[in-house]
């Protein structure tokens, strides 16, 4: 009896001290269910909760970047989808996050958006220094697309003829002349759906920024990464220079290092249900585009482990206090 009730007890504290190290539990902020980053993030809370001891996570849906930001700042998620861009303008307190800052640390980018400005050849215009006057769409209404194109021409002094409207009423215009040039995210490396969609009616091209744009937006757009698309991007067009923003995973600066390590360790090393889910992270090299495209300081948890697989830190994702 007495060897029983020694099992029982040791049964118990065994069981209390497994209880306790599972016990931490996240909260992620996602997106609209509808959108494909939705189910990406879903297949990251099944890593978590499969790949992570002593942690248990849900997913949330939100309403994306500037909600979870403002989330984060509120402490009611933990971790969550923020677009590079903007992650660093909650971070420095800018634009919509004018004197109210977020701290938010880097954990990882798991895919990045050129920005793409597609041209009717027609229009007669190879150089983004060209575009003044011209009719141009910046970017579907109210998207990061639009308000980043405007930002980048103010800052290179260009002045096209903005003109404004959704997805459809751009492919619509450019088909027919209305409007010579669009900018719209692309796919990976490849232009997008309503840009080849352009390509049926008439050519296109796509602009490049002159070595001397790209380092005017490297020194005084840190929000945004200059990027070399290859030559491929459709059929016909030569490789060009431009601007992107990543989606990454960013964290509450108090998230404890260890968990962000081991989160970030799980993600890195099982890549199949994030690529099942999300497609256009195949053949994308997640640390890669971590270190080149993110805006913020990496987590400490985070930094730790691309440290460990031999990645070097740049300067501005070293991890602060």
């Amino acid at each position: 009896m007495k060897t029983l009730i020694t099992a029982v007890v040791a049964s118990a504290a065994l069981l209390s001290a497994t209880t306790s190290q599972a016990n931490e539990r996240l909260l992620i902020g996602s997106t609209s269910s509808s959108s494909s980053h939705y189910s990406y993030f879903v297949a990251v809370n099944q890593i978590i909760n499969n790949q992570v001891e002593g942690v248990s996570s849900s997913v949330a849906e939100t309403g994306a970047t500037v909600d979870n930001l403002r989330r984060l700042g509120r402490n009611q998620i933990d971790m969550g989808l923020v677009t590079t861009n903007t992650g660093y303008h909650a971070y420095a307190g800018l634009d919509d996050f004018d004197g109210r800052p977020v701290d938010n640390r880097l954990l990882w980018v798991y895919t990045v958006a050129p920005q793409n400005a597609v041209m009717r050849q027609d229009a007669n215009v190879t150089s983004f220094a060209e575009l003044d006057g011209v009719r141009f769409n910046p970017g579907i209404t109210g998207s990061a697309t639009e308000k980043t194109t405007e930002a980048v021409m103010r800052t290179l002094g260009i002045e096209p003829h903005y003109v404004r409207g959704s997805t459809t009423d751009m492919v619509d215009a450019m088909k027919d002349g209305r409007v010579m040039g669009s900018v719209k995210s692309g796919v990976g490396e490849r232009l997008d759906g309503s840009s080849m969609d352009i390509a049926t009616f008439t050519p296109i091209s796509v602009l490049s920024l002159s070595d001397e744009q790209a380092d005017t937006l490297r020194e005084e757009m840190p929000d945004v990464a200059i990027i070399t698309i290859p030559e491929g991007a459709a059929e016909g067009i030569p490789e060009y220079t431009t601007w992107a923003f990543g989606v990454a995973v960013h964290a509450h600066p108090d998230m404890d290092e260890e968990t962000a390590y081991q989160i970030v360790k799980a993600v890195m090393e099982n890549p199949e249900p994030q690529i099942n889910a999300f497609a256009a992270m195949r053949d994308a090299d997640i640390a890669q585009m971590t270190l080149e495209v993110g805006s913020v300081p990496l987590h400490a948890g985070a930094a730790r482990y691309f440290e460990e697989q031999g990645h070097e830190i740049p300067d501005a994702l070293r991890p602060v206090q």
